[in-house]
């Protein structure tokens, strides 16, 4: 399933990067092992400080470094924490064709943890349908973004428990 193919749940407006932080730590309440998301976007948009807002809304307290380089970046919980589920924060800008994401054990990730996918239209046919889309822009006014999410019935469902309309 394409983007333009996935329906519109919610086109938001974000007055600054604050705000973007505090609507990703909210997302992270709702989500669980097997949860799929992809950030497009120009670069700066804020992709990676979603992500990283994100990851320390799970429960991670360290450093949350872009994997720019790296392309995968695997935060795993304590052997003695049941609760955190671990994550797969990829960031696939360098990517050269979309079967090298293969060789990351991609698969793995879908299947243990929460994944989240900068640059997701690298991955081609490899991503997954059922994934939530997050799009990303600069907005008019200084340090603002826009936002729409698209996904499928599954995550508007979901999404319902954000109260996003309070955004």
């Amino acid at each position: 399933m394409s983007l333009k193919s996935k329906n519109i749940i919610k086109q938001l407006l974000l007055d600054n990067l604050s705000a973007t932080r505090q609507l990703a730590e909210k997302l992270s309440a709702l989500l669980k092992i097997g949860d799929i998301i992809g950030f497009e976007g120009n670069l700066g948009v804020g992709k990676t400080e979603f992500c990283r807002a994100l990851i320390h809304g799970l429960g991670y307290k360290e450093d949350v470094p872009s994997p720019t380089f790296s392309l995968v970046q695997i935060y795993e919980p304590p052997m003695d924490d049941l609760k955190t589920a671990p994550v797969w924060h990829l960031d696939l800008y360098r990517l050269d064709q979309p079967q090298d994401v293969l060789e990351l054990g991609i698969d793995d990730g879908f299947d243990t943890a929460i994944t989240l996918i900068e640059w997701p239209d690298r991955m081609g046919r490899y991503l997954p349908d059922q994934h939530l889309q997050i799009l990303l822009s600069m907005d008019d006014h200084e340090g603002g973004r826009k936002m729409i999410i698209r996904g499928d019935d599954h995550w508007k469902a979901r999404l319902k428990e954000l109260n996003l309309d309070d955004e």
